[in-house]
């Protein structure tokens, strides 16, 4: 792969000088169609084509916040049906669409690219690397995940309209005797595809991690979001063949005639739920570990002492990790899966309980002592803890098989998930966005409007959810458009749908001040925090080699070994080998690439429609597809994504 060539200079390891090789030729790309983007092409062009991954975990971030706010919209739509008896804002069937496409987005749309976002701007920085280990995989990645996004969404433009199957997609619901038309489809694909880019994602991260750390960066030197970037990765690796294999079978029942999941002839509609939670369990920690990795970053720097026992929140990590796939038929209990069964997961359930609560312990040792600094970043860590272990207080409840079978399928289980989701990871998602921002940007947040958001965010998602339970308990069963006053259940709907409202104001005005302090911003300097890693030891932003010389590493927090440290601790830079900084150019193959993939994912989304009435009607068949299949196939062999 051709790359830019930057003079590097022996005088600094942050700071490099030297040009970007302006006036070199421009060579073709593109079989020779186009030129490959130089350094001086239009800002658009350099965003669409570009392999480096700050650039890329921002343009993750961001797409991940506009899906974000899609989602919340979806869910307050939910909400205002609900705030009173027998409301008719929308109809059963919109309402099944909204609650389909408000879990699919908030899961696959929004928690996990946010997550993505902070791995590809983060990580590589934290172990003294210059990118990713494949930076075209990489955007290649960024615009699967994007196509996936907007092909999911334009269901609502077709007359069949937007999924409404739940974002679980059960058997056999999903069927063609059940869902006839094509919005089914637009699900199964568009999740195909996102399941694409997400592998692909870990691969490179995984990648990054075992072979591009700086040298001195042993494994326990690692900071532990890089350790939770790590074992997500492969939790994902781990996970997703198990719902790529459901997806594949529930397209060829919808499209080939087979009946995996169709019981009239024979095949078992309760395998979907198996294979979709051997995947959506370990999906939970998928979503819960980067923002464990987040809060175990945010509260040493605010506590002015280091983490209360590294290894063992890395190891109870793994473990989480681990133990994730042996309890996913807790989602089953009431399917009739027999006394073993049921108690060897009600078991496992408890157990996994043990390695989250040595987290919450080792927070709770870091503060104890520490001279507290509240900033806002730490007020969204300490209520990610606090909302946290409310929603792991009711799964352990859950771990009970007579009181699961109690709350299957009611709202008390809706309270359950999105403490554990929205009250966990949304709030270390704010933690680690109003931590690294200067990173980011050069730039701070305002601390005075954060701490506003922040208690406005708090106090709704609190009376917006925590009344959840109590309709649970009394009985309000989930994914239901309307009730009846004499239920007993509209006070509390009234109220909760109140603060879905003020959750809702507070989100969007948090999200629309860091698009405002990301242009108008005070300027943060290099260590506004006093923070202890070694991204904070570079320039914010950083530059586009993130590193003129490779440090050596010296302390598991360097940046504070820096500050404070003796001589022997401080860093070192390897010594210059005269052969300057090769950065890897930009490149339209893996924006193409994407592209191809889309086109074949909708060609599938219409095999067998039918365009047109009469004689002249056309039937669609495999022609999207292949011209799809051909694109992706021709891209990746003429040049390679990885190379």
């Amino acid at each position: 792969m051709s790359s830019t060539h930057i003079p590097s200079h022996a005088g600094s390891i942050e700071a490099g000088h030297g040009h970007d090789a302006a006036h070199a030729k421009p060579q073709r790309s593109f079989f020779g169609l186009v030129r490959r983007p130089g350094p001086g092409c239009h800002p658009i062009v350099d965003w669409l084509t570009t392999v480096d991954h700050k650039k890329i975990g921002v343009a993750y971030a961001v797409a991940a916040l506009i899906f974000f706010l899609v989602g919340g919209v979806e869910a307050l739509l939910i909400r205002l049906q609900l705030m009173f008896p027998e409301n008719t804002l929308i109809t059963a069937q919109f309402y099944n669409k909204m609650f389909t496409m408000h879990g699919t987005t908030m899961v696959f749309l929004a928690v996990m690219p946010l997550s993505s976002a902070f791995f590809n701007f983060i990580m590589p920085l934290q172990i003294g690397a210059r990118d990713v280990a494949f930076p075209r995989l990489n955007s290649f990645s960024l615009w699967t995940f994007i196509f996936g996004g907007i092909l999911i969404n334009l269901s609502f433009l077709f007359e069949a309209g937007a999924p409404a199957v739940g974002w679980f997609g059960y058997a056999p619901l999903t069927s063609r005797l059940y869902s006839p038309d094509i919005s089914t489809d637009f699900w199964v694909m568009s999740l195909q595809v996102l399941g694409i880019a997400s592998l692909a994602a870990s691969f490179n991260f995984i990648t990054t991690i075992i072979n591009m750390r700086a040298p001195g960066m042993t494994l326990m030197r690692m900071p532990v979001f890089t350790w939770m970037t790590l074992i997500t990765s492969l939790l994902i690796i781990l996970a997703f063949p198990a719902i790529t294999i459901a997806l594949v079978e529930l397209m060829m029942d919808r499209h080939f005639g087979t009946h995996f999941f169709d019981a009239i002839n024979e095949g078992r509609p309760i395998l979907w739920q198996h294979l979709f939670w051997i995947f959506g369990h370990p999906e939970v920690y998928i979503l819960i570990l980067p923002a464990m990795g987040i809060v175990s970053e945010v509260l040493p720097v605010f506590a002015s002492k280091p983490l209360f026992g590294y290894p063992l929140i890395i190891f109870s990590g793994a473990v989480i990790g681990f133990l994730g796939f042996g309890v996913w038929s807790h989602h089953m209990f009431t399917t009739g899966m027999g006394i073993i069964a049921t108690s060897a997961f009600s078991l496992m359930t408890m157990l996994i309980a043990i390695p989250t609560g040595v987290k919450i312990f080792n927070w709770i040792g870091t503060l104890w002592g520490g001279r507290l600094r509240f900033s806002v970043a730490m007020l969204y860590s300490l209520g990610f803890i606090w909302m946290f272990m409310i929603g792991g207080l009711t799964g352990i409840m859950h771990s009970s098989v007579p009181v699961d079978a109690q709350q299957q399928d009611s709202y008390f289980v809706i309270a359950h998930f999105h403490y554990v989701l929205i009250g966990g990871s949304i709030f270390a998602v704010f933690s680690g966005i109003y931590y690294w921002f200067p990173k980011v940007t050069g730039r701070l947040l305002s601390e005075k409007a954060g701490r506003i958001y922040f208690w406005l965010m708090f106090f709704g998602f609190n009376l917006a959810f925590f009344p959840m339970h109590f309709l649970g308990m009394t009985g309000m069963p989930r994914r239901t458009h309307t009730y009846k006053s004499e239920m007993g259940w509209d006070f509390w709907n009234f109220w909760s749908t109140i603060g879905a409202l003020i959750l809702g104001v507070a989100i969007f005005l948090s999200v629309v001040s860091m698009f405002r302090a990301a242009r108008k911003g005070k300027p943060a300097g290099r260590d506004p925090w006093d923070a202890r890693t070694l991204e904070w030891t570079i320039d914010n932003p950083p530059k586009d080699y993130n590193f003129a010389r490779i440090p050596v590493i010296k302390s598991r927090d360097q940046a504070w070994a820096n500050k404070h440290g003796t001589d022997e601790q401080k860093m070192e830079a390897t010594p210059d080998d005269g052969h300057g900084i090769h950065m890897p150019d930009r490149s339209w193959y893996p924006l193409t690439a994407a592209l191809g993939l889309f086109i074949g994912a909708l060609g599938m989304v219409f095999h067998g429609s039918r365009f047109g009435s009469g004689e002249g009607a056309y039937v669609s068949g495999f022609e999207l597809p292949i011209i799809g299949g051909i694109i992706l196939f021709t891209l990746i062999v003429s040049l390679g994504l990885a190379i």
